[in-house]
């Protein structure tokens, strides 16, 4: 099997996308040219392994609408309105993309949803509905307003709030349009019962879930084993991608060598692995919609004592901040843990460097990144089915940086890591 440039960079940009980071660069002046890629035997003996993964069923689908359609009742909401991008995709399995034309499903709080669709498109849009969660799509022609069809929508519903409830992904223009033609209805933000919803995840979710870390790690093992000293970012990069696809998944990394390791989302600058240098592989895959997000980070060759003590010190706060969650606990206790061993062995407070820059971990499930956070200040309580990355950063600008990141998921007997641990800087996989 053989990979090209485009390949990779298509892979390079999921990347980016899913896990909600900048742009996954690898070097132009690669020594292996696109012809000449070839795997390694670490890679090449992956076997796929799709075996086991379950689609989300079409009754949780409607529970998730059931559930949907309560919280809207409690937070008095007539109904609510997104395009059609991921919370789209959770509640009725259709993903459509976002253009210059409104496209989008209104769930009310009672009754069917509805479908908004360009009039030339409605016939694509119909192969793609699932007329089980209704099968009513109005459309509009070029010259008409698709507002007035959301707003119509709600109307025939019933209106006793006049509230609607806009998914946090919709445009501002198509928020405006609603607004303007419903008078005093008032525009609202959805979040409390589209994230309501997403954050707790089923046990359906959450076997997905375990997939793509599973593949994730499995990918990482045989790319790690590649690594040497002269290799390019670009060429781990591409071997990582490589592995994924023997593994039956797109996935890929993001790759960052040296005193570009302390920037947590990298630099654009090509960068050569050398003997005693850093490395932070930041990366995951998806199954069925459902994401991972790992990190690993290592030394090549011999590591410095500077490095081992830097490593177990951020080993021992992610260690903290998983000991911190508790079910009904506040979300910012986790970051504060993190932070406090970090700060504790001498390093910087409030994001300043050297120190820990950024939030301990966010919320993971459809989307790399999702609701809600540890972080200062999130109130919000921890509870059954949330899912979250651990991974406090202790980044030292010129010289490296060092995360450790592994997703768990909450239970009634507390936290759950869906993989195991680094063991040692030597050990990146338990």
């Amino acid at each position: 099997m053989k990979e090209n440039r485009r390949s990779f960079l298509r892979k390079s940009s999921w990347l980016a996308g899913a896990l909600g980071i900048g742009p996954v660069f690898t070097s132009a002046a690669s020594p292996l040219e696109e012809d000449e890629f070839k795997l390694p035997t670490a890679i090449e003996q992956l076997k796929p392994a799709l075996d086991g993964i379950v689609p989300i069923s079409v009754e949780e689908r409607k529970q998730r609408i059931a559930k949907a359609q309560q919280l809207m009742q409690q937070q008095q909401i007539d109904a609510i309105f997104m395009e059609g991008t991921t919370t789209c995709n959770y509640f009725t399995g259709l993903r459509w993309g976002q253009s210059e034309r409104t496209f989008g499903l209104v769930i009310p709080a009672k009754g069917n949803i509805a479908y908004v669709c360009p009039k030339f498109e409605e016939d694509r849009a119909r192969e793609l509905i699932n007329p089980v969660f209704g099968d009513e799509v109005r459309c509009w022609e070029e010259h008409e307003s698709p507002y007035a069809l959301i707003a119509g929508i709600v109307k025939d519903r019933g209106v006793k709030f006049r509230r609607i409830g806009m998914e946090e992904r919709v445009r501002f223009f198509i928020a405006d349009g609603v607004k303007k033609l419903g008078g005093s209805w008032e525009m609202v933000d959805a979040t409390p019962v589209t994230a309501g919803c997403r954050m707790y995840k089923s046990a359906a979710e959450l076997a997905l879930m375990q997939k793509a870390n599973d593949v994730t790690i499995e990918a990482y093992k045989a790319a790690f084993a590649t690594i040497q000293p002269g290799m390019t970012q670009s060429q781990l990069g591409k071997n990582i991608a490589a592995a994924f696809e023997k593994l039956g998944f797109t996935g890929g990394a993001s790759v960052q060598v040296g005193k570009y390791s302390a920037m947590p989302h990298g630099s654009i600058k090509p960068q050569k692995i050398m003997e005693g240098d850093v490395v932070m592989v930041d990366g995951g895959t998806s199954c069925q919609g459902y994401a991972s997000d790992i990190t690993r980070t290592i030394v090549v060759g011999k590591p410095t004592d500077k490095q081992i003590a830097v490593w177990n010190l951020e080993k021992k706060a992610q260690d903290a901040a998983f000991a911190a969650i508790r079910l009904g606990a506040p979300c910012e206790v986790v970051d504060a843990a993190a932070r406090a061993v970090i700060e504790n062995g001498g390093y910087e407070k409030n994001y300043r460097l050297p120190g820990l820059p950024h939030r301990t971990g966010h919320g993971i499930g459809m989307e790399g990144h999702e609701w809600t956070n540890f972080v200062k200040g999130n109130k919000t309580p921890i509870g059954v089915g949330m899912c979250f990355s651990d991974e406090p950063t202790i980044s030292i600008p010129g010289e490296f940086g060092i995360r450790l990141e592994d997703c768990l998921y909450i239970t009634e007997a507390g936290p759950r890591f869906f993989t195991p641990q680094s063991i040692s800087i030597e050990e990146p996989f338990g």
